[in-house]
């Protein structure tokens, strides 16, 4: 499969989904929660507070993974990367008015991009992972993609 189909299958898996897990480490310890990310291209962005316990960790330990479990065929995709924030008020703006996400930023952030507790989140996949339960009960093996070492 190439790239290109891969990561086709990959945002017809996402967008199935409303919801996804992000995984963060607050030291030894793991914490999972409820996210709401976006795909654009190779790149997936989740907003979120700036002073959220997730921003915490993340400027600790920004190895992070995302899963998805989607639909009635089970289908999961997992996105093991790297987070940062971007301050840069052009990027987030760009984010904020090409809709990028799929619901109103401003119902967290009324005061829009600018907003001080707006935090926009970018995740760089370094290894994803899509399978199905179907698929796994017969062995086969998950779809991976991995980042290019260059």
């Amino acid at each position: 499969m190439s790239d290109s189909e891969f990561w086709d299958k990959a945002h017809a898996a996402a967008t199935k989904a409303t919801w996804a897990y992000l995984a963060t480490a607050d030291g030894s310890q793991p914490k999972v929660r409820v996210v709401h990310p976006a795909f654009e291209g190779k790149r997936v962005w989740i907003a979120t507070g700036r002073t959220s316990a997730k921003a915490r960790h993340i400027a600790k330990n920004p190895r992070v993974e995302l899963f998805y479990q989607i639909g009635a065929e089970m289908v999961h995709l997992t996105v093991t990367g790297k987070a940062k924030f971007v301050e840069e008020l052009a990027e987030k703006k760009r984010i904020w008015n090409g809709k990028v996400f799929d619901y109103d930023l401003a119902q967290f952030w009324p005061g829009g991009p600018e907003s001080k507790d707006f935090g926009l989140l970018l995740i760089t996949p370094e290894r994803v992972e899509l399978t199905s339960l179907p698929e796994m009960t017969t062995g086969r093996k998950p779809e991976v993609w991995r980042a290019s070492s260059k």
